[in-house]
């Protein structure tokens, strides 16, 4: 007979989104709005330098001096943009996380009701993101199918090339989004695929919002009952727990 394998009731789904959207508008508020304002921060700054600057105009030439700010003033530009870039990130990757951890508490949350054992449940906190995807399209809920589904994985490649630096998530981000690296194909000058890094993804704040609303899509789209047939076949990573499970408790 089959059963309800996962349960999203409405007061659940209304408080993980509540708590996404506050997180996000907190680190907009907090975090992201500090850099609204680069360029009249650094020409103040230059302008600053200028007037602290005491110097004998008889000894030192004057251009020498306004070429000096100028040069301060371009190396603290780009050192407040690399700081705007992780930000933006570090509130990425934020976000990233606190989903997947919602996640799976709601997954082993509900296996409880139909599956009262430790070992699947342990592969679930294991599992990456992918299988963990596959194992809710095994209960016929197809995760794949969902508008916001790409969103999220370019979100998790990002959040990985952000962590870990060259890789797999490296190579297929500038393949699915070379967006996220302005140098692939610049005219004159840009430099080819395999030349670019990690060092040089750039995310923008339009991102921060795609990947908000993909976890908004996401949470919203998740069915209130997710029905599992009589035989399930869960994925091959969770075939070896599953199965032990059921024999330490048939």
């Amino acid at each position: 007979m089959p059963i309800v394998a996962f349960h999203m009731g409405n007061p659940v789904r209304q408080n993980l989104i509540a708590a996404h959207r506050f997180y996000v508008e907190q680190a907009r508020k907090r975090l992201l709005s500090q850099f609204e304002n680069l360029d009249d921060e650094v020409n103040e700054t230059a302008e600053m330098l200028l007037n602290e600057i005491e110097y004998d105009p008889q000894i030192v030439d004057p251009y020498d001096v306004y070429e000096a700010v100028r040069e301060k003033s371009i190396e603290l530009c780009q050192m407040l943009s690399d700081l705007q870039d992780r930000t933006r990130l570090s509130v990425i990757a934020g976000m990233y996380h606190e989903w997947d951890k919602k996640l799976r508490e709601w997954m082993t949350r509900e296996m409880r009701h139909w599956h009262n054992a430790d070992l699947l449940k342990r592969a679930v906190w294991d599992a990456d993101m992918p299988d963990l995807l596959e194992l809710l399209t095994s209960f016929d809920w197809d995760v794949a199918a969902l508008e916001c589904h790409d969103r999220l994985d370019v979100m998790r490649l990002v959040v990985n090339v952000f962590k870990h630096g060259k890789g797999t998530s490296l190579e297929r981000l500038k393949l699915q989004r070379p967006e996220f690296f302005p140098s692939i194909g610049a005219i004159q000058g840009g430099l080819p695929s395999h030349l670019i890094d990690h060092t040089q993804m750039m995310v923008k704040d339009r991102h921060v919002e795609e990947f908000s609303e993909a976890i908004v899509a996401f949470w919203e789209a998740v069915p209130e009952s997710i029905i599992a047939k009589d035989e399930v076949e869960v994925p091959r990573r969770f075939e070896k727990a599953f199965n032990k499970d059921r024999s330490a408790t048939s």
